[in-house]
């Protein structure tokens, strides 16, 4: 008990000792040992870190989750360890309304099956999106908290305890500088060795510790490569979906409609990788050419006779009846009693199937 009072009056001295030795410093009463210039570098460096991971963080989760409200939902179920609710995101929602709506006004019209396979795309767009947020969470944002409550954590506690060690020593100096006596100049000058020695070795572990934040970057880097590659495969794959889809809707002719035409033809100025937009709608095209088109299928339907086609843009065949066709290759395309008009017999070599009109340019 007596080894445990005298304890904390030691305790409770060398705290009032740090307490004066500050407030003597911040009124300029007192000499303050500076950290060198390579320990301050680091330590701006660390600050600097901290300040710019905690806000790339925040606005990851914002374009991660724009609602702010699931995202305290999901903070409080993170918090209390539990698996949040598995809820659709609003690509899902928005095509299983189009699938319903489609489903109600009737599968077999053209624009309620137009709707269906809308909603299917929105659907796997929202997919695609659910494993970027599952990508990025584990590749990107939990590297960064972890930095901010390990690492960071750690540097804080460190850096902390440099201070009271500069604190220790620069009160140990203003003893040692207003001790008269030999023997308290003797025990001033033994416990300034002793705190300059446990300064130099807590500036040492400080150091180290903060020139481990180059590794964190390098880290980083890695994880930023992850979350850019996340990223191209999304935007890769919405890409494709549409890009399927627009081939789908190309089958049918109402999709594009005049009254539509200007803002298409404000989308066909977009260059597009692969496949060219304007290429892509054929039957909004205005003027003598469309009319000129049109009158050469109904010409060849007449007929029964066949005519050679260059074909616009890709298309993948949907079944076994249809020709898969290639864009700039050059078919033969025939009408067939009873086939629907919006498609024709098309041939290339020994395969046949049917095409859709839409994908097709008449050659003279």
């Amino acid at each position: 008990m007596d080894f445990n009072v005298k304890r904390l009056a030691a305790d409770a001295g060398t705290f009032l000792s740090r307490a004066v030795q500050f407030t003597e410093e911040k009124f300029g009463q007192a000499e303050k040992t500076e950290l060198d210039a390579h320990l301050e570098n680091l330590l701006l460096r660390a600050e600097n870190t901290k300040f710019w991971t905690e806000r790339i963080m925040k606005q990851t989760e914002v374009l991660l989750q724009p609602n702010p409200n699931v995202r305290l939902e999901e903070f409080v179920y993170e918090k209390l360890e539990k698996k949040a609710p598995t809820r659709m995101n609003n690509h899902e929602m928005l095509g299983q309304s189009m699938i319903d709506s489609g489903s109600e006004l009737g599968p077999g019209a053209a624009y309620g099956n137009a709707l269906i396979k809308c909603g299917e795309s929105q659907k796997q767009i929202g997919g695609a999106q659910r494993e970027l947020i599952q990508s990025a969470a584990i590749n990107f944002l939990t590297p960064f908290r972890n930095f901010l409550e390990g690492d960071f954590k750690t540097i804080l506690k460190e850096r902390k305890l440099l201070q009271v060690k500069r604190l220790d020593l620069d009160a140990a100096k203003t003893r040692l500088k207003k001790a008269r006596m030999a023997d308290a100049r003797a025990a001033a000058e033994q416990e300034l060795r002793m705190t300059q020695s446990e300064f130099d070795r807590q500036a040492e572990i400080t150091r180290l510790l903060l020139e481990g934040v180059s590794s964190t970057h390098a880290h980083h880097l890695r994880c930023l490569n992850d979350f850019v590659e996340a990223q191209t495969t999304y935007y890769a794959q919405c890409y494709q979906y549409m890009v399927d889809l627009q081939k789908q809707l190309g089958s049918f002719p109402s999709t594009f409609s005049n009254n539509n035409q200007s803002s298409v033809s404000g989308a066909a100025s977009i260059s597009v990788p692969t496949i060219p937009v304007s290429a892509s709608l054929p039957s909004v095209s205005a003027g003598h050419g469309s009319s000129t088109a049109s009158g050469g299928f109904n010409e060849l339907r007449s007929s029964n006779g066949s005519r050679k086609a260059r074909v616009l843009y890709d298309y993948d065949a949907a079944s076994s009846s249809e020709l898969s066709l290639l864009a700039d290759e050059v078919i033969t395309v025939s009408s067939v009693p009873g086939m629907d008009s919006d498609w024709l017999m098309g041939e290339r070599g020994n395969q046949k199937g049917k095409v859709p009109i839409t994908y097709l340019e008449l050659l003279n």
